[in-house]
C-alpha cells in the first residue's frame, strides 16, 4: 500500500491464516493511504519550517506535533511575518491530487488551551 508521496508498507499478514493478524493487517492497510498521507505532509511540512526558522536569527522555535498539530514558542514580535509562512508551508508540504485544498488554521496564545 503507498501513500501519495509513495512511501510504502507492505502487509504479509494479510496472508495469515490467523483471523486476528489479518485483520489486523486489514485495516492497517485501509488506513495507510489516508494516515500515512497525513503523516507525510506534517513531516515535510516539519523540515520546511525547520529550515524557514533558519533563514534568519529567528527566536521562534519549533516545539513539538501533536498529530496534525505542530505548537510553537512564537516570539510575539515575529508572529505578523512568520504565521503566513508557516501556514504556507504547512498548506504546499504535499500538494493533494485534483487540487483538492488544503485547509491550514492558526491560533495563539499563553499556552496550548489558550490559543485553541
Amino acid at each position: 500500500v503507498e501513500t501519495i508521496s509513495g512511501r510504502r508498507r507492505y502487509f504479509p499478514d494479510l496472508q495469515s491464516s490467523n483471523q486476528n493478524l489479518r485483520g489486523n493487517a486489514e485495516r492497517a492497510a485501509i488506513n495507510t493511504p489516508i494516515q500515512g498521507t497525513a503523516a507525510d505532509m506534517i513531516k515535510l511540512a516539519m523540515i520546511r519550517i525547520s529550515n524557514l526558522l533558519k533563514e534568519k536569527p529567528y527566536r521562534t522555535k519549533m516545539l513539538l506535533q501533536v498529530h496534525d498539530e505542530l505548537v510553537f514558542d512564537l516570539a510575539l514580535d515575529e508572529q505578523e511575518e512568520l504565521i503566513p509562512k508557516i501556514l504556507g508551508a504547512m498548506k504546499t508540504a504535499l500538494p493533494l491530487p485534483n487540487g483538492v485544498p488544503i485547509e491550514v488554521s492558526s491560533g495563539t496564545g499563553a499556552n496550548w488551551l489558550s490559543a485553541h
